[in-house]
């Protein structure tokens, strides 16, 4: 399946993510969000939609995986379960007061989406051995809101792992917290987001 093709837009202004020094870092991410999106196989409609908005959003937009680029940009995140997929680690990040995975943005020495959302799950959990599975699990597409700078929506490539419940993990330096839930009794505030997103987790687990 492939999204609707649409023509893209030339970056303007000599301060862009494509006008620097790493303009082809970037513009190798953004060729490995289209690849993965354009051969993602979705589980339901609802995804399939999200699936066609980020490809129209990247073909719109070529810096739309840096955080300089648009308002609306791409980030990584991951799922992290234990090994009988009974619990979840999460963070409470410090800007948003809420627990989630652990994911954000992208920067130009990662390798491809799944390398920046494992280096993202692996920095804010401080377990190092944690290797997502290669396919994604979700997407989800959400404003934000607080201080998060220029930053005004996510479109968040999410993937999912599993870890040992005996992983010694730390809190860095832009969460207040990390620890492990029941995935039946997830915390308050974002648990009707973090349900869907596990269950795709589970999901993947199975396989």
């Amino acid at each position: 399946m492939t999204g609707a093709p649409s023509a893209p837009a030339v970056p303007t202004g000599p301060r862009g993510p494509l006008q620097g020094p790493d303009a082809a870092a970037w513009r190798r991410l953004h060729a490995d969000a289209l690849e993965r999106l354009e051969s993602w196989d979705p589980p339901d409609e609802q995804q399939e939609q999200l699936r066609r908005e980020f490809l129209d959003h990247l073909h719109t937009h070529p810096d739309a995986m840096s955080k300089a680029g648009p308002p609306a940009h791409l980030t990584g995140s991951v799922i992290v379960l234990d090994e009988d997929g009974g619990s979840a680690l999460l963070t409470l990040h410090r800007r948003a007061r809420a627990w989630f995975q652990f994911g954000g943005h992208f920067e130009p020495g990662d390798a491809s989406v799944w390398h920046a959302a494992t280096r993202e799950a692996r920095e804010e959990s401080g377990i190092a051995d944690i290797s997502a599975f290669p396919e994604i699990a979700q997407l989800d597409r959400h404003i934000l809101s607080g201080d998060f700078g220029a930053c005004r929506e996510h479109l968040d490539i999410r993937f999912a792992a599993t870890t040992a419940r005996s992983a010694e993990s730390a809190v860095s330096t832009e969460s207040i917290d990390v620890r492990w839930w029941p995935v039946d009794a997830l915390p308050e505030g974002t648990r009707e987001d973090l349900r869907p997103l596990v269950d795709a987790g589970l999901r993947l687990r199975r396989r």
